[in-house]
């Protein structure tokens, strides 16, 4: 199945914090569950939140009791406020809201069933088109590897992390489905390993060669040159160029380039925000302390001790070779070319331009 679907009016989701040990079908059926589902990790990675995040919407127009669209758009509004809330780093998610509330907008005065219903086929939109997008990313993307060449990836930014297909991940399947040969190495990715739990099992379930290292060993493994590329995802690009990615991100961008390795970001236009100058105005979310001193719920560190848990950090543009996205390749300087794929005018305001 996709990684979020909608069925008989409830949004049916992998439950990514139990893989791989198991694989289990959530069942949301209110929009306060599908919030709760977004924060707690059960679905994850920018695209995925945002679809999830749009049928979430849709979940709560199918199930309103609202008499008139007036009401129905009040519930609406607050039922976005939640899910807004819910993570605040990943751009896709406000993205997907905003998408929702201008299509629920230009319904006022319909009938309530009638909204609902658009709504629905909004939000499956939004999924169909995630999907596509991926796979014109991976093609744009795939042009970049060789035959033979082993990529490094950190965090998990494939099928699992969106709708389908995947967006580092989409340009390693591309590759494949074009009959190159792509070995990956995974970073675990603590604290909450999702290249451990889900990139490693993903490609596996693909059989695509992967191999499964601990984030301390990416050096080592871009030093000796066992690595041509970094691919990774992202969770919000902004105006410069400045990708914010998981946390451990930057530190494999700045040994990649002082080894002459590529480190492409591959995101939708959807997850590039031209709203921020630079990735220092982009929020970035603290998650809780157990993430870091537990594991499986044994706890593995001092009981006391403070902790810091940054979610994601900045990559500076200028540790990014390229950009990859649905409308092609981005290279420097990043500020022209994404405002130029972004379809904005020379005189467009954009802030810090």
């Amino acid at each position: 199945m996709r990684t979020i679907e909608w069925h008989d009016n409830a949004i049916h989701m992998i439950d990514q914090r139990l893989l791989p040990q198991k694989y289990r079908v959530l069942v949301c059926r209110d929009h306060h569950e599908l919030a709760q589902a977004i924060r707690d990790m059960a679905v994850r990675g920018a695209p995925a939140i945002g679809a999830a995040a749009a049928f979430g919407i849709a979940l709560c127009a199918v199930r309103s009791q609202a008499r008139d669209s007036e009401q129905l758009l009040a519930e609406l509004d607050d039922a976005a406020r939640e899910i807004a809330a819910t993570r605040p780093t990943a751009v896709n998610l406000f993205w997907a809201l905003d998408r929702m509330r201008k299509r629920a907008e230009a319904l006022r005065g319909q009938p309530v069933a009638a909204i609902a219903q658009a709504l629905v086929a909004e939000a499956q939109a939004i999924a169909d088109e995630d999907v596509e997008t991926n796979r014109r990313m991976g093609r744009f993307g795939a042009e970049l590897l060789r035959d033979g060449d082993s990529v490094l990836t950190h965090c998990n930014a494939g099928r699992l992390a969106t709708v389908d297909y995947g967006t580092a991940l989409g340009v390693v399947r591309a590759a494949v489905e074009q009959g190159k040969r792509i070995h990956v190495y995974a970073d675990e990715t603590r604290p909450r390993s999702q290249g451990a739990r889900l990139t490693a099992w993903e490609l596996m379930q693909d059989g695509i060669p992967v191999t499964l290292i601990a984030d301390n060993a990416a050096g080592y493994f871009l030093r000796t040159g066992k690595i041509q590329a970094v691919l990774v995802g992202a969770d919000r690009i902004a105006a410069n160029g400045d990708v914010v990615n998981k946390v451990g991100t930057y530190k494999i961008a700045v040994v990649a380039k002082e080894n002459g390795v590529p480190f492409y970001a591959v995101a939708p236009t959807s997850t590039i925000d031209m709203s921020v100058p630079d990735g220092d105005a982009v929020p970035i979310e603290e998650r809780c302390a157990t993430e870091v001193t537990h594991v499986e719920g044994v706890c593995i560190a001092p009981e006391g001790v403070a902790v810091a848990n940054p979610a994601f950090d900045v990559t500076p543009h200028r540790y990014v070779t390229a950009i990859i996205t649905e409308r092609g390749i981005v290279w420097p300087p990043f500020r022209e070319g994404l405002r130029r794929i972004m379809g904005m005018e020379a005189n467009d305001e954009t802030p810090g331009a």
